[in-house]
């Protein structure tokens, strides 16, 4: 039953499955180089120099003290008894400590940030033009008949064609 059917397919199928194919050596007549421009990526590197902000952080407390040990002089100096003369010593020193403060604070906003040369580099990618060969256009003989092709490798002086042969319908 099951070769019934293989049978029936096989006569619904046409002519060409049956086709004999050969091969055949034939000389090539000439060989022609296609060459095309092609956008090429290269990347390269570029680098450059900028200035760059550079905070600097000067924790002292020196700025303080020497204004707290003035102000303690000073205000020792002021006095006139010898009550006076430690209130004003105290006072002077609490004046002072928080006047060097002060200084000290203005110093880091203003002169805290300096310039730097700072090499940056990045890599950047260029598209150029680039001519190639990309294929061969290669004319070949065959039975006496000119053929044109293309193919992606030069042929040399031969190259090889299939043949099929396919009965033609009465």
């Amino acid at each position: 039953m099951c070769n019934r059917y293989l049978l029936a397919a096989a006569a619904l199928l046409p002519g060409t499955a049956f086709a004999a194919v050969q091969y055949h050596e034939v000389p090539v007549l000439d060989v022609e180089p296609i060459v095309e421009t092609v956008a090429t990526m290269e990347p390269r590197q570029e680098c450059w120099f900028e200035r760059v902000p550079v905070r600097t952080v000067h924790a002292s407390a020196s700025t303080p003290l020497i204004g707290a040990l003035i102000g303690g002089a000073v205000g020792n100096a002021v006095g006139h008894k010898k009550r006076n003369k430690q209130v004003g010593a105290v006072v002077g020193a609490l004046i002072g400590g928080s006047i060097g403060y002060d200084i000290q604070r203005e110093a880091r906003r203003s002169h805290g940030v300096r310039q730097v040369r700072r090499q940056t580099c990045a890599v950047v990618e260029t598209t150029r033009p680039a001519r190639r060969v990309t294929g061969y256009r290669v004319t070949y003989r065959y039975a006496g008949e000119t053929y044109r092709t293309r193919m992606a490798t030069h042929p040399g002086d031969m190259i090889r064609v299939r043949v099929r042969v396919t009965p033609v319908p009465a």
